[in-house]
């Protein structure tokens, strides 16, 4: 099951499934831009925010269940009741419903680096969490409530801090690190772009490709004592940076200024270098270098 199938990530990873001969997937999400023509899918459109459509969603027990589905940060800002609804009051009913199962379902949650708020540097694994938004403080009390569950011995959960994932589509989406993927978009399309942040910020970035991958792999790996909460390797680049291999790539129409926001870029534009030494040794890995990162981008 995959909570949030037709989103950004959850499109990409229903694809990689079926291409992997997965079979039995059921997708829920508010609903689906294209009808399923694969017999091997089941798509339930509703509100996950509804107790009975979420019910009857799970009335059947689940072995492995994704759940991506959130309102993203500066949305959730926007809106904090939705946002608290979608982004804690879901995942605990869900987890609700998963602990009447006969045999525990495994549970890979799609969690955020928005739970350290602004970090100084240089980050590590046991980075303190100090959200300043709601949906990092929301990610964060899932992950407690996950990883109390699955010591309860009800679920077998692991949560993935994912960083900015790019291209995300060029529609607002209502994510506070959208200029992440606006330049991608724009830089390909030779049309101008003025950044909310600096080009000297930096940031942590990931392929959808390599963000599927390590979904897969928190779902495949079976030595789950070895932590709950896995911070994911990530590309730590400048946008200058990634700015420059940009128009290398595609021509240089495209101007790129900047007008920075101070709180995007205390929260995104500030990222320190990252150390991941447990999680490459688990087996979960970043994208090789700006030029892996652009040539994956574009990729379903």
């Amino acid at each position: 099951m995959i909570l949030g199938a037709d989103g950004f990530i959850g499109r990409g990873l229903v694809r990689r499934l079926l291409e992997e001969g997965s079979e039995n997937l059921t997708l829920l999400d508010r609903s689906f831009a294209e009808p399923a023509t694969d017999t091997r899918v089941r798509q339930v459109a509703g509100d996950l925010t509804d107790a009975t459509y979420l019910a009857q969603a799970l009335a059947q027990p689940v072995d492995l269940l994704f759940h991506l589905a959130s309102l993203p940060g500066a949305a959730a800002e926007r809106q904090p009741h939705l946002g608290r609804a979608i982004n804690l009051d879901t995942p605990l009913a869900l987890l609700a419903l998963l602990e009447r199962q006969m045999t525990p379902a495994r549970v890979v949650l799609a969690s955020s680096i928005a739970v350290y708020g602004a970090l100084g540097g240089p980050a590590t694994e046991d980075a303190p969490c100090a959200p300043q938004i709601s949906y990092g403080a929301h990610k964060w009390m899932t992950e407690i409530a996950l990883a109390d569950a699955a010591r309860r011995g009800v679920i077998d959960g692991r949560s993935l801090r994912l960083p900015g994932i790019v291209a995300r589509p060029a529609a607002e989406t209502g994510h506070g690190s959208a200029f992440m993927s606006q330049i991608f978009h724009r830089i390909r399309a030779g049309q101008d772009y003025v950044l909310p942040v600096g080009l000297e910020a930096a940031c942590w970035w990931m392929s959808r490709q390599t963000c599927i991958d390590n979904l897969l792999h928190a779902a495949r790996f079976d030595d789950a004592s070895a932590a709950r909460v896995w911070q994911l390797p990530v590309l730590h680049l400048t946008v200058a940076a990634v700015v420059a291999a940009l128009q290398d790539r595609y021509g240089r129409a495209a101007q790129i200024t900047a007008q920075p926001d101070p709180a995007l870029q205390r929260l995104f534009g500030a990222m320190p270098a990252l150390h991941t030494p447990r999680a490459l040794a688990a087996g979960f890995r970043a994208d090789a270098d700006v030029a892996a990162l652009i040539r994956a981008a574009y990729a379903p």
